[in-house]
């Protein structure tokens, strides 16, 4: 059998995809589940967080999201049976790659996937679902009436995260970065119920000339954004960056002086720096920063009830139609490769999905 890892050279800046051999699967053992994969989803590998833990190595295993029907159980898995069909991620440390015909993963890394999901949808939506939940439910407490910011929301994550917080019951407003983007987030509406649009209002930022603060201040009557989930933003001003993706991303001034009294800002950026001022300005607001790491459910058993209760949800709201990914045409395993290299490298805008 092969599997697609990611292999750096000796001084750690280049990286490569190529497909290895690996050796035979033995039989699974106590909670152990094998798995024939039927789809994994492909995400950018974080090189930085697996070198900060220590798990970096010369050849990392690719995909991580998967979903696949069970083949052989270990002799104490209680969860699942032969012929289940399931979907989960696999742990940071995993040796397994996902996009290799059979995986052996432990039984706490997997829930039972529906039967009206296909295998695509379940592979495709499991983070992003997770990613939204963790955002919205666990560090910002989304309740109905609040009004939400989900910056770049036509991207696959941004997408799930508008349909949890319309559910919810929440006013969604969201920015796109080019007029298809624009469109896409006008169309969207729900599968259920009324046919409203699911964003109240989009604010297209591909000029350059909008104001992000003034326009969310003007939709909420000047009493700001309740919660802003960003996807990026500068922390410097626009004369120091080159990047035009970069130059579109808002300044983090822009989010302070939109949060509302008592706001949540759930940022994506690690490294993400807040001078006294504006330290101040989320005084004078009571408002809070949370950082989004949905790798933080793997990294202790305390929290894998939270965890397996969290995928359970999103794959229930995935085969009701309350979630609906945006996913690209299902690719082969022999383009695994290159597609990779593509999300490496983020020239894709729906979610890559391998089906095997």
């Amino acid at each position: 059998m092969k599997g697609l890892y990611c292999q750096q050279n000796s001084d750690g800046e280049e990286i490569t995809f190529a497909f290895q051999e690996r050796e035979n699967l033995p039989l699974p053992t106590d909670y152990l589940v094998k798995i024939q994969v039927k789809a994994c989803a492909l995400t950018c590998i974080d090189r930085k967080l697996l070198s900060i833990m220590n798990l970096e190595s010369e050849s990392l295993p690719v995909g991580r999201e998967i979903a696949g029907l069970v083949l052989e159980v270990g002799s104490k898995v209680s969860f699942f049976q032969l012929d289940d069909e399931v979907v989960g991620i696999l742990p940071l440390d995993s040796k397994e790659s996902g996009l290799c015909e059979v995986v052996l993963v432990h039984e706490q890394c997997l829930v039972h996937k529906p039967g009206k999901v296909s295998w695509m949808e379940a592979a495709g939506t499991i983070r992003d679902g997770l990613r939204a939940y963790t955002a919205f439910h666990y560090l910002s407490h989304l309740s109905p009436g609040k009004t939400v910011l989900v910056l770049d929301g036509a991207s696959p994550s941004g997408t799930i995260a508008i349909q949890l917080a319309h559910h919810r019951g929440s006013k969604v407003i969201s920015t796109a970065y080019s007029a298809e983007d624009e469109q896409y987030l006008e169309r969207l509406s729900p599968a259920l119920g009324i046919k409203q649009p699911l964003v109240a209002r989009v604010i297209n930022m591909s000029s350059g000339k909008v104001d992000l603060a003034e326009s969310c201040l003007e939709e909420t009557g000047g009493l700001g954004v309740d919660i802003v989930l960003d996807a990026g933003v500068r922390l410097y001003n626009s004369e120091d960056v080159s990047l035009m993706k970069t130059q579109l991303l808002p300044h983090k001034h822009d989010i302070l002086m939109l949060l509302a009294v008592g706001g949540h800002w759930v940022t994506t950026v690690a490294d993400l720096q807040l001078d006294p001022p504006d330290s101040h300005c989320l005084f004078l607001k009571g408002a809070t920063v949370c950082f989004l790491n949905e790798e933080v459910w793997n990294l202790s058993s305390v929290q894998q009830g939270k965890y397996l209760h969290i995928l359970d949800d999103v794959m229930e709201k995935l085969s009701v139609g309350i979630f609906r990914p945006r996913l690209d045409e299902p690719v082969p395993l022999y383009e695994a490769k290159d597609s990779m290299e593509m999300v490496q490298k983020n020239e894709t805008r729906l979610r890559r999905v391998i089906q095997l």
